[in-house]
């Protein structure tokens, strides 16, 4: 039985060339992309917010001018007593019969305390604050409306009231509680996460991605595979319930990518704390409808 000629596949012409997003006759040619590459992240990505604060708040306590001594156990302060070799009445820290503050040099001289500190408990408990609210968001899901007006209230309370210095006088009320570091100490911390977390979100992470092609999805999840590629025939692209806090407060619009592509080997592609999400999911909708038209 010949064919219906109306309905057979036309053969295609010698030097025929594909062509892609060929816009109807009178149209507007649209800005074509060839291809979208789609990376994950780690939680890492999230961890920003604590190297920033270490930065702010070693600023914070540079400029608060005040300074640190390292005193023995039993030392007594004393306030506007005659000190030997001062003038007028000052303020004293005197060591327990026997002792000597460890960083008294032998000269007999006096010397300044050269351990830059904040003179109130506020940067130390928002330091502390954030370091537990980022582990806690970057490794639990947290998802509903009440959640995150929670945890953004906590954050307004402990921020104004450190701005208010009342936080010196909530420790000492619970048996004089001090938290501080001094400016060292933050950026001791705050460089090495920071270059940490660049070289995990820059470089690590780029090593696990996905490609999507005209009629092809290459990928790679793990560190150190090589490149696969599948038809993307029949693939499915899905964007996972969001976390508000993680995804869109501190990710600025991340998301997690689901893939799962067509056919009897059909391969599972999860890529998480993909950044922009929207408006990849929009080209990579395009790009999978996307079909070749073969011209002469």
């Amino acid at each position: 039985m010949s064919a219906d000629p109306t309905t057979a596949t036309p053969t295609t012409p010698p030097g025929a060339v594909p062509v892609y997003n060929v816009p109807a006759p009178g149209e507007a040619a649209e800005k074509k992309v060839d291809r979208i590459v789609v990376y994950g992240h780690s939680n890492m990505f999230y961890w920003w917010p604590v190297w920033l604060v270490c930065f702010v708040l070693a600023l914070w306590t540079h400029l608060d001018g005040y300074q640190m001594a390292v005193v023995p156990a039993a030392s007594e302060m004393a306030s506007q007593v005659q000190v030997e070799g001062a003038d007028g009445l000052r303020d004293a820290i005197v060591a327990p019969p026997g002792k000597r503050f460890p960083l008294a040099p032998d000269t007999g001289k006096p010397v300044q305390a050269d351990m830059t500190v904040a003179g109130t408990n506020g940067p130390g408990v928002i330091f502390v604050m954030t370091v537990l609210l980022v582990a806690v968001v970057s490794t639990v899901t947290l998802r509903g409306l009440l959640s995150v007006i929670a945890i953004i209230g906590l954050v307004l309370v402990v921020v104004t009231f450190a701005l208010l210095g009342w936080w010196d006088n909530i420790f000492r009320f619970f048996g004089g509680l001090d938290i501080r570091l001094n400016a060292s100490g933050y950026l001791a911390l705050g460089i090495p996460l920071f270059l940490v977390w660049a070289f995990v979100v820059f470089v690590m992470d780029r090593q696990h991605y996905a490609v999507f092609d005209e009629g092809q999805i290459m990928y790679v999840l793990d560190i150190g595979d090589g490149v696969k590629v599948v038809d993307a025939a029949a693939s499915t692209v899905e964007k996972k319930r969001s976390d508000v806090f993680r995804h869109w407060l501190l990710g600025f619009g991340t998301g997690d990518l689901l893939v799962r592509t067509g056919g009897n080997n059909g391969v599972l592609i999860d890529l998480e704390n993909v950044f922009n999400i929207n408006s990849k999911l929009r080209v990579i909708h395009n790009k999978l409808q996307t079909k070749a038209i073969v011209v002469d």
